[in-house]
């Protein structure tokens, strides 16, 4: 991962346009191409990304960032306060909590609760990135990658839109779909799964386990 702190001007151009004015800033370029700038606030989210795969053209004062959608993301560097690269190695994957895991569980035992038709054809299908929770098809036999959470938030959706470049490159599965499903997601996360064309589906953790709830009961 390279980490450099700078001076910059952020230009973004694509699905709109977007400007942010000369300040001090973090910016990320990590192992698999994903170019995030971050200011010193506003917890994880960065104030503006490119994920892979990516182009980086760095010339004196300025880099640019392309992708294969047409979006460009320019960043003129004023002056650079430090630049350093670190080696970080494979990432184990994050251990999914519980409720998570028997969420995925439950989803790949009966696959039809996220649609008609819907077959598992495997889990924790194996991405350069990491694994995909549930790899599927659909009742038209396309490929649908399923990543499952408890709450469904804007990083999950990033989470698989990742994956979904990684998978779509591979012949024998593209065109692949996206699917984000969890018990809960944020109206943010909706916006952005929609703007990607990623399927939102929000599933009852309880109806799933087959447990009665108390509210239910006449007597």
């Amino acid at each position: 991962m390279r980490l450099v702190i700078a001076d910059c001007t952020i230009d973004y151009d694509g699905r709109l346009t977007a400007h942010l004015p000369r300040a001090p800033r973090l910016i990320m370029v990590k192992a698999d191409g994903c170019v995030c700038v971050h200011a010193d606030g506003g917890a994880y989210k960065p104030m503006n990304w490119m994920t892979a795969p990516n182009t980086l053209m760095e010339s004196d004062g300025e880099w640019i960032v392309t992708n294969p959608k047409g979006e460009t993301l320019t960043i003129t560097l004023h002056q650079i306060l430090s630049d350093s690269s670190h080696e970080l190695g494979v990432d184990p994957g994050l251990q999914k909590d519980g409720v998570e895991a028997h969420l995925q569980e439950l989803l790949a035992v009966d696959p039809e609760q996220l649609g008609e038709g819907m077959k598992l054809v495997r889990r924790e299908y194996p991405t350069e990135i990491g694994p995909v929770d549930l790899l599927c098809r659909d009742a038209d036999n396309q490929v649908v990658a399923v990543e499952v959470k408890r709450r469904g938030e804007i990083d999950g959706v990033e989470q698989l839109t990742r994956y979904l470049d990684f998978l779509n490159r591979q012949p024998d599965l593209a065109p692949v779909k996206g699917m984000f499903v969890a018990q809960e997601i944020k109206p943010q996360a909706k916006t952005l799964a929609k703007d990607r064309d990623i399927a939102c589906v929000e599933v009852d953790y309880d109806e799933l386990r087959g447990i009665e709830r108390p509210q239910q009961r006449l007597f």
